[in-house]
């Protein structure tokens, strides 16, 4: 790193940047937004001549600034960028800029910039990392090490950390707020407010980010939808335990008016420094876009599609027999399951809860990971050589993290429970939760998953986790310690370790449905199970959501039975095959109890997935920006602008008796299109007369409508029946 402390430093790529002062004693944040073009220096003077706000009434004697780890010092009375203490002293932090370095080789495809702190209050050599990526993708990174020498006065006190919180600053344009809450069943529920005065604050406080997760926090100006107005936005790609807050003062932030950060929740004397001791902060990832969500969201898809651990092989065609068969695991009756399977064009099979021992029911066997030989009497392997010879995939539930006190492992390691010596708490779902990071049990699990991976060749693990984390202290000798930090951890080591073993294993995500959706988890799985709730009406509104920062190629989405196992409501099946075909698409529903007919047009869907997965899976994904809740216009537009698919959903009834002209977002105005109607898993009820004559035409042959109508215009929907879809095939004309 380099000293030199007085230059504008910007970061630049696909239409963003942040530009930094270098400031002594700590640099400022002068921009991060739209990309201002070059910073020559005429630029960077006006950018620091328009830095200062004015000297306020009743305030500080000089101006307050916003910088990049801001402190009390500088006058900020909002939340401090680090908190803690040593054993009650050095509760003000004064960091000091002592070193820098800037990566920019290509000025327009982003860079990073590494600024080394030193402070002499606390004692704490801080190092702060942006890195904008190509994508326009601002990830920020906070390290601490503890060095007792900055600070002799304190050299024998531990410091207790007590947050770091990633802050990035807002204009005042900035007037709304947008993030999520939910529940099982029902997550990703989104929630808009206006910016006020204060703090709003978001703690997920359950040792995962919670089915009411806030998943990502949006500023925006005023009515900022899918399609329009500016955008900023932050997610931290963190598994545990999360905070995220918008704080807005009247004095402002500096120049700025608000403020939009996150950080990981973390527990009083959960991470203690002594000297040399480090502690990484998650990674806070910000976004901003001048096209709404939908601009946020494909930054972030952009961003997951180019890791070199993206899935790139078709995604299989699942299966997966927890609604077919719950606990009921007999061969015979999931080897007519298989072959209906194989019939029907699936190319994975998942064998879900219940193979192990003693797991009859939900309230007994977690942890003991090996084969029930009272219900698999030559262990699974008949299964998955059936599996292999229909040409399947074969994949199976673990529930690692959690135990059961009927279980063996429990009886034998009851220390292993996390949890406070006093005694447990109470049980949730009959289960408590294993504590991964004692190196016994993590060697347990690691031991047992790994033996079952190598001898069955399993291609895909479904890894749950049906409850939230209380009272989740570690027993030893140290007494009860915090541990929710470290049980995330181990998490990740275990999940890294598997992968360098098993290259090709591919890994799901589930928590209880989507209780752990995150970029952090994302990094080492291969799929999310956005929801345990396969109730299409539910579904459509937990997917939109959720594909704000997940792709559809990473989103699993099952077909259920007609009336569904969480909500008891009955729909048709030609919307329940419609909602799971844009995503990862599956199949729950027992195919053993299918009729005939309803069995050829489950084939005619998945025959549609293999021909439309390519494009949902690689594509963009646009949302219509509609005045009606209770529709849904979602696009899934090909990189190239060559082909989309269209879904036109309605949830239930509205005033309006039809749509008025509606634009597809995501098309070329100046391109021609053809335009088609697929009804191959049947025709969507109405509740009209007669079709709009362009929509009567292309149900039965493809119709050319030119761009500007298409995407400017808009076009006459036809007003369908609740619980109804349809599916638009559009592809443009080559001239």
């Amino acid at each position: 790193m380099t000293s030199r402390v007085d230059a504008v430093v910007a970061l630049r790529a696909a239409g963003a940047s942040l530009v930094i002062q270098l400031a002594a004693p700590i640099p400022r944040i002068l921009h991060w937004g739209a990309d201002l073009g070059e910073i020559d220096q005429a630029t960077a003077s006006a950018l620091e001549l328009t830095a200062g706000p004015a000297q306020l009434n009743n305030s500080p004697d000089v101006p307050r600034t916003f910088s990049a780890l801001p402190t009390e010092f500088e006058g900020w009375s909002g939340t401090p960028a680090i908190a803690g203490n040593a054993q009650g002293r050095a509760t003000t932090p004064r960091p000091r800029l002592v070193a820098h370095e800037i990566e920019t080789s290509d000025p327009m495809r982003g860079g990073r910039i590494a600024l080394e702190f030193e402070d002499s209050v606390t004692g704490l050599r801080t190092t702060l990392r942006y890195h904008l990526d190509e994508y326009g993708v601002l990830a920020v990174d906070t390290t601490i090490v503890r060095d007792a020498g900055l600070s002799p006065r304190i050299a024998d006190a531990p410091y207790t950390l007590d947050g770091v919180v990633a802050l990035l600053p807002l204009p005042e344009r900035a007037a709304e707020i947008l993030d999520f809450t939910g529940k099982w069943c029902r997550e990703r529920s989104p929630q808009r407010m206006p910016f006020a005065f204060g703090t709003h604050l978001r703690s997920a406080h359950r040792g995962k980010p919670g089915h009411d997760s806030p998943f990502l926090l949006a500023a925006g100006t005023p009515g900022f939808g899918f399609g329009h107005g500016e955008a900023w936005a932050v997610h931290l790609a963190w598994s545990g335990e999360q905070r995220y807050l918008a704080e807005r003062l009247t004095e402002g932030a500096g120049a700025f008016s608000a403020v939009i950060g996150a950080g990981e929740e973390l527990h009083s004397g959960e991470v203690i420094l002594e000297d040399g001791d480090r502690y990484d902060a998650p990674t806070a990832l910000f976004l901003w876009s001048h096209a709404g969500l939908d601009g946020l969201a494909d930054r972030l898809h952009r961003r997951l599609r180019s890791r070199a651990a993206h899935p790139r092989s078709p995604r299989p065609l699942v299966l997966n027999t927890w609604e077919a068969v719950y606990f009921d695991h007999d061969l015979d009756r999931l080897t007519a399951l298989v072959e209906r399977a194989s019939e029907v064009g699936v190319e994975r099979i998942v064998l879900d809860d219940g193979w192990f021992r003693g797991r009859r029911e939900a309230d007994a066997g977690l942890g003991d990971w090996y084969v029930d030989e009272g219900v698999w009497p030559r262990g699974l392997g008949p299964l998955v050589d059936l599996v292999r010879a229909h040409g399947m995939q074969f994949g199976l539930w673990f529930e690692p993290e959690m135990i059961n006190l009927d279980s063996d492992l429990a009886r034998s390691h009851p220390d292993w429970v996390l949890g406070p010596a006093e005694g447990l708490g109470p049980a949730s779902r009959s289960q408590y939760v294993l504590d991964i990071a004692r190196p016994e049990a993590f060697e347990y699990l690691l031991e047992r998953i790994d033996a079952l991976v190598r001898e069955h060749a399993i291609d895909y693990l479904k890894w749950d986790h049906n409850r939230d984390l209380l009272e989740a202290v570690s027993r030893g000798d140290a007494g009860d310690r915090p541990s929710v930090r470290r049980q995330t951890v181990a998490l990740y080591r275990l999940l890294d370790e598997l992968r360098r073993r098993h290259p090709t294993l591919e890994i799901e995500t589930c928590s209880g449905g989507g209780g752990r959706i995150d970029l952090g988890i994302l990094d080492r799985t291969d799929r999310v199970w956005a929801s345990d709730c396969n109730d299409p009406v539910e579904r459509g509104h937990i997917e939109r959501w959720t594909r704000l920062i997940v792709p559809p190629e990473l989103l699993g989405s099952h077909l259920g039975a007609a009336r569904s196992h969480t909500t008891a409501r009955t729909t048709d099946l030609a919307f329940r095959l419609t909602t799971a075909l844009t995503a990862h698409a599956g199949i729950e529903q027992d195919l053993t109890a299918v009729d005939a007919a309803e069995l050829a047009v489950i084939t005619r869907w998945a025959e549609m997935y293999r021909e439309f997965r390519s494009l949902l899976h690689t594509g963009r994904v646009v949302n219509a920006d509609l005045t009606d809740d209770a529709t849904a216009l979602t696009g899934f537009v090909a990189q190239d602008g060559a082909s989309a698919l269209f879904t036109w959903s309605r949830f239930a009834t509205s005033p309006a008796g039809q749509s008025g002209r509606v634009r597809l977002p995501g098309l070329d105005r100046d391109a021609h299109y053809t335009v088609r109607i697929r009804e191959d898993l049947g025709a969507a009820s109405r509740h009209q007369g007669d079709d709009p004559a362009w929509v009567a035409d292309a149900v039965t042959h493809p119709v050319r409508l030119p761009g500007s109508v298409l995407a400017v215009a808009g076009i006459p929907l036809p007003t369908l029946n609740p619980q109804q879809s349809m599916l638009i095939e559009i592809r443009r004309i080559e001239v």
